[in-house]
């Protein structure tokens, strides 16, 4: 049953979601992600917030396209490929995503690839730190760490950077990706879903003692436990009351249940356990943000599956309960 959760917010002043559809998918090299915003409102998403007593505040009135900002040439960096693509659009973004909560919304991104998480928790982080003087906390719910940095990385694909460039770890200065300002502590960010990490990724996990729950922990625990050590560790110093932007890749989900994605990995969360997650943070009244992104509909013989469950993975997150 939808329920109005609206009440139990933390940091919202209003019953309000401001949605942005982020059509976007300079970050990788796979086509296709950028419809994901297009099918999720296909799928009536903004009228099932909407019975949800939601008032719904779309970005633009309209599925965000970008590509007027496009630069006419974003050679590579090295291997970095679309540094400038990928800093334009995400700059504009963290724009968009500011005014929302600045405006005391909550604030919903739709992807669009990973890479867009520069400028959701950009903004979202200026927002929370101007309003509440907090700084953000990070859940990131994926198959992978996406905290590559230029060097490290052996895809130059930008959508397995993002962590890096929110966290400061990106040594020099990238044409584009230059206005970035690190907005994330590694003491504020929590993993959970990890199955595909490359080695040098690992190194920096350790290096930063960045909490991070892979699949073997959720075996072992139980998503349950493992979301409770989870917002322990982000309760920490602050009583349990700062604020929680969660980043969802769909890939955290095993192909079984959402194989529409560019990066598909077997072994993954199963469809409860999604949904488990986001129906309890949401009993937290912490969050402020959630990025649902990587829906690819051009990838697959099952894509509305994987849309539907998108969707249903959202108003989780926004309060529909099983009861």
């Amino acid at each position: 049953m939808a329920v109005n959760g609206s009440s139990i917010w933390k940091y919202a002043d209003k019953n309000e979601i401001g949605v942005t559809c982020v059509a976007f998918s300079g970050g990788q090299p796979k086509e296709g992600v950028d419809l994901g915003p297009e099918y999720v409102l296909k799928a009536n998403l903004v009228e099932q917030l909407q019975d949800m007593k939601y008032n719904v505040v779309l970005t633009g009135g309209k599925v965000q396209h970008y590509k007027e900002f496009f630069p006419e040439s974003d050679e590579p960096v090295g291997i970095i490929k679309r540094p400038r693509t990928v800093g334009i659009v995400n700059k504009i973004l963290a724009d968009q995503v500011y005014e929302h909560i600045k405006e005391g919304r909550l604030a919903l991104q739709i992807g669009g690839d990973h890479s867009m998480a520069i400028g959701t928790i950009s903004g979202v982080a200026r927002g929370i730190k101007e309003r509440f003087q907090q700084d953000i906390k990070v859940i990131w719910v994926d198959a992978h760490a996406d905290i590559n940095t230029p060097e490290t990385t052996e895809t130059g694909n930008i959508h397995g950077m993002p962590v890096s460039f929110l966290m400061g770890l990106v040594k020099g200065k990238f044409e584009g990706l230059d206005w970035i300002e690190p907005c994330l502590k590694p003491e504020n960010l929590v993993y959970i879903g990890l199955r595909d990490v490359d080695k040098l990724e690992k190194q920096i996990l350790k290096e930063n003692k960045i909490k991070s729950f892979s699949m073997h922990e959720i075996d072992r625990y139980g998503i349950g436990q493992v979301l409770d050590m989870t917002i322990e560790h982000l309760s920490k110093g602050d009583r349990g009351e700062s604020p929680i932007h969660v980043s969802f890749d769909i890939d955290a989900l095993d192909p079984s249940v959402a194989g529409s994605t560019g990066t598909p990995v077997r072994g993954g969360l199963t469809f409860r356990e999604g949904h488990y997650l986001l129906e309890a943070l949401h009993s937290t009244g912490r969050l402020v943000a959630l990025d649902m992104v990587e829906l690819n509909p051009a990838i697959g013989d099952h894509c509305e599956d994987t849309i539907a469950i998108g969707c249903s993975l959202i108003r989780a997150t926004f309060g529909e309960s099983l009861l």
